[in-house]
């Protein structure tokens, strides 16, 4: 299997980076997938999962912002970047399945899988653009539909493998961030973005200039607004599940809706990529912030409605809340100078994950006390982030129309 892939990699390069960035970034909640039985084996809480959770955010954020503020990103071909972060997250995700037996053991493991997870998915951005800059909003919304999919895979696996145990169902996201390191090693990075011999040095810091841009600013304080939704929603996801009363804790069910849910996103990613080439990447992340802000507002109320009306607003809810996320790199790729692409999308990261940090944290801490209510508490970053976003998709709407 391997052989083939690297050889289909040689033929087509975009389909294999994205291919890679769903193993690669299976990673990120792979112990999420396990949550019913760390709670019950390590007498955890909710509140402690969301602490597991936001160590692999801190983690992302320290190892992103190192990229950006030291320009390692763009010193170093993206391709090497990354393969050894997926080796070094494929390991620290195996030694949590293995030997982690408290939240003493797992939250520094879990950290140390984000800090890895920072040279994979903003470096696969980088190899993206760096093999077909003249359609980046297209492949970014494949890359991102493929990183959507890794993060619901733990569920699947879970729910293929039922009779399994917790760690076995980590360790296979392991083995598959391997095969993505050896993927991308070998396919390399692609002919643009090399750096022009006219172009200024790589200074410490450089990567702040880029907010000095104006399309820049509207594109990534879009992103911080949607970022506030998106890990949250995702992390949160199988405690709505159950609030809604479609699956009961533990049961296949909940796995089965949770991978539905997180990975239909992966086809409004796509659904965006291809609607983007018509009508631009700004209305496209404009129309999905105000559908999924839509859903954050009506959850509260779909307590009495029919459980088929229930999952139609999870699925829409799911596919609209990260049908965003690539265009906003797209945007923000664009906006700013060549030389500095990798350090400024691995910059527009780390803020963006700091936020869901925030986010996750009250959410998973309140939701005891709050309940389906929980959602309103999302709601005002795809507000937000539409506001931001407003002078892009307005100039975008103006070029249409004209």
């Amino acid at each position: 299997m391997a052989a083939t892939i690297i050889f289909f990699a040689m033929k087509s390069p975009v389909p294999v980076i994205v291919i890679a960035q769903l193993f690669g970034t299976s990673l990120w909640f792979s112990a999420n997938s396990a949550a019913d039985d760390l709670i019950r084996q390590w007498g955890i809480t909710p509140a402690d999962l969301g602490t597991l959770t936001n160590a692999v955010q801190l983690g992302f954020i320290i190892g992103t912002l190192s990229f950006a503020i030291s320009g390692l990103a763009d010193r170093f071909a993206a391709s090497r970047i990354f393969a050894i972060c997926a080796v070094g997250g494929a390991l620290a995700n195996a030694i949590f399945a293995l030997f982690a037996t408290d939240m003493a053991a797992g939250v520094p493991l879990r950290f140390a899988v984000g800090l890895c997870l920072a040279g994979v998915y903003p470096l696969g951005m980088k190899l993206v653009v760096s093999w077909v800059p003249e359609r980046a909003g297209h492949a970014l919304a494949q890359l991102v539909g493929m990183l959507t999919l890794g993060t619901a895979l733990p569920h699947g696996i879970r729910l293929a493998g039922t009779g399994w145990s917790w760690q076995t169902t980590i360790l296979v996201s392991s083995g598959l961030a391997l095969l993505a390191a050896i993927m991308i090693f070998r396919l390399g990075d692609g002919p643009h973005l090399r750096r022009r011999h006219d172009a200024p040095p790589l200074r410490l810091g450089r990567v702040f200039y880029s907010f000095s841009i104006s399309e820049f600013r509207a594109s990534a304080f879009g992103y911080f607004g949607h970022q506030w939704e998106l890990y949250a929603f995702w992390t949160l996801t199988p405690a709505l599940i159950v609030l809604s009363g479609l699956a009961t804790p533990g049961s296949s069910a909940l796995s089965g809706f949770a991978f539905t849910i997180i990975g239909i996103g992966a086809l409004g990613c796509l659904a965006g990529g291809w609607w983007s080439q018509r009508i631009g990447s700004a209305r496209v992340a404009a129309m999905a912030l105000g559908l999924s802000a839509l859903c954050c507002a009506l959850y509260p109320l779909a307590v009495d409605w029919p459980i088929w009306a229930k999952i139609v607003l999870f699925l829409l809810w799911g596919a609209s809340v990260v049908a965003d996320s690539p265009h906003f790199s797209a945007l923000s790729a664009r906006a700013c100078p060549p030389e500095i692409v990798g350090s400024a999308l691995a910059f527009q990261n780390a803020i963006g994950f700091a936020i869901t940090m925030l986010s996750i944290h009250l959410g998973t801490r309140w939701i005891g006390d709050w309940g389906e209510q929980i959602s309103w508490l999302l709601l005002p970053g795809p507000v937000i982030g539409l506001f931001c976003l407003f002078p892009l998709w307005r100039v975008s709407l103006g070029k249409s129309q004209a």
